[in-house]
């Protein structure tokens, strides 16, 4: 019998991917499209949902034509997505009354002051493990309904329905049979009680988002229904589905207590596997769902940063450095040393563990003999001066997973240099592990569905198919590592909104 492949649909920020792997994780096809961004005003980001969807049903045709061996050997779809972004659409005809507003826009910053103000922000806090940002999905729900021409009429009267890129995809994918998320993308909303794992009543009041607009909320390996016959031939069932870092979570093999990765893509996420616990941070970290798979739930803390690969992108397009992240890289590695110079990476403001919605980037420490090399050099290291945030914010919220034999696994783009994996352990001072393969947000998709379809007896066989890692282990010096954190943290404290 031929072995069985997964074919998975990885629908990130910047690009829409469809891969097939075996069964051992192994890639056997890639096929991409980019995405464009829309910036229509400060703050402000959006996706076009049918620019997303059409891109996805290409290139899950074209891979598994790709793949030589057809449609038939597809024994399951799994699908990732970037987590917080969030469309409406008409039950009847699948329209998009707006853009998709993605999770990096900060659009409703001031309705999140006013929760705050409002003293919401423990209580949410405790049912959601969340805290009241812009990043999140619920905000932006209510947004559209309150900004979009009858939509709070016509959601009241069960004519929309809302959901994550996910439950978007799965929806027109199945022909709008399935409206459907997991409850890995539920944990991002700031309507779903961690621990109830259900849809927060209370929550929904707070935000004023009708129940009827949701999605159900199945595990992360289940049954999402079938693919449209017409669209790649025959039905493929669809059996995974994961949030973008918890899909990575899994692809980086992180299944057990303590274990944790970082993710460098667009942004930077960090999370450590905290088992069946869902630990309430003490420094302003997020607590979230890694898995639930046959019902059982395991959980994760999470720090998140907006500001990783976008910074290098930003260096070639906004400062005319053509050559894209190879040539930022050349040029950061001629930066002069010790020079001093900080960038504060806050486009959209600061993520973990600063939740600053209204600050803005920054460049500090500029001299005469200082120019393009240094501030390569300083926007890599700003990525790796915010993870040294998280760790210290996750050391005090779980000391278990930072021993001396703590590891961090890393993947994404930025992952794919060897130099920045070493600028990242020599200032964090932690051992890294820079898996050989990258893309392990969509393996991980691959490997949910796997185990949805019976591939995988349980999330252990599945982690097995985790890539191989190379190690790298610090090798600057304590004082010049303290040095550099000593200015960074100088920086953001001149970079932030209310200081």
């Amino acid at each position: 019998m031929a072995e069985p492949l997964i074919l998975a649909l990885d629908q990130g920020t910047t690009s829409t991917r469809a891969i097939v792997f075996d069964r051992r994780g192994q890639p056997l096809q890639t096929v991409g499209r980019n995405l464009k961004q829309y910036y229509p005003a400060d703050g402000w980001v959006e996706h076009d949902p049918d620019e997303i969807f059409a891109a996805a049903v290409e290139v899950l045709r074209e891979a598994v034509e790709a793949c030589g061996r057809g449609v038939e050997a597809i024994s399951a779809i799994g699908v990732t997505n970037q987590r917080e972004t969030v469309v409406v659409w008409d039950k009847a005809t699948g329209k998009p009354i707006h853009p998709a507003i993605v999770w990096q826009d900060r659009r409703t910053a001031a309705a999140c002051d006013r929760l705050r103000a409002a003293g919401h922000e423990p209580r949410v806090t405790e049912v959601t493990g969340l805290l009241l940002d812009p990043y999140f999905s619920g905000a932006k729900i209510a947004w559209l309904l309150d900004n979009v021409a009858g939509a709070r009429v016509r959601a009241q009267a069960g004519e929309l329905l809302a959901g994550t890129i996910d439950t978007w995809v799965i929806w027109k994918l199945t022909g709008g049979r399935v409206h459907a998320t997991d409850a890995t993308n539920a944990s991002r909303t700031l309507l779903f009680d961690l621990r109830a794992q259900a849809w927060s009543d209370e929550m929904l009041r707070i935000f004023d988002v009708p129940a009827a607009l949701l999605p159900e909320v199945r595990d992360s390996a289940g049954d999402f229904g079938e693919t449209e016959p017409a669209l790649l031939g025959r039905p493929v069932p669809i059996r995974g589905v994961a949030g973008d870092q918890q899909a990575a979570l899994m692809g980086q093999g992180c299944v057990s207590p303590g274990e944790m990765k970082a993710t460098y893509g667009t942004g930077c996420f960090l999370l450590v596997n905290t088992g069946e616990a869902a630990p309430v941070s003490r420094s302003r970290l997020l607590t979230t769902v890694a898995a639930r798979v046959a019902g059982k739930t395991t959980f994760a803390l999470e720090g998140a940063i907006f500001i990783a690969g976008a910074g290098v992108q930003w260096v070639n397009e906004g400062l005319g450095v053509e050559g894209g992240p190879l040539a930022v890289e050349r040029l950061a590695q001629a930066a002069r040393p010790d020079h001093g110079v900080v960038l504060v990476p806050a486009f959209t403001g600061l993520g973990a563990p600063w939740w600053d919605a209204a600050a803005r980037g920054a460049i500090f420490g500029l001299t005469r003999d200082a120019g393009l090399p240094e501030i390569a050099q300083a926007t890599f290291d700003a990525s790796a001066l915010q993870t040294r945030d998280l760790i210290e914010a996750m050391r005090a919220d779980a000391p278990e997973a930072f021993g001396a034999e703590a590891v961090l696994r890393i993947d994404g783009g930025m992952a794919r240099s060897a130099w920045f994996a070493q600028r990242l352990a020599d200032l964090t001072g932690v051992n890294v592990n820079r898996a050989t393969f990258q893309d392990t947000t969509a393996l991980g998709a691959a490997l949910f569905a796997g185990i949805g379809a019976g591939v995988y007896a349980d999330m252990a066989e599945a982690a097995e198919a985790r890539p191989q890692a190379e190690p790298v282990t610090p090798a600057m010096g304590r004082h010049a590592r303290e040095t550099a954190y000593a200015r960074w943290l100088d920086a953001v404290a001149r970079t932030r909104s209310n200081t």
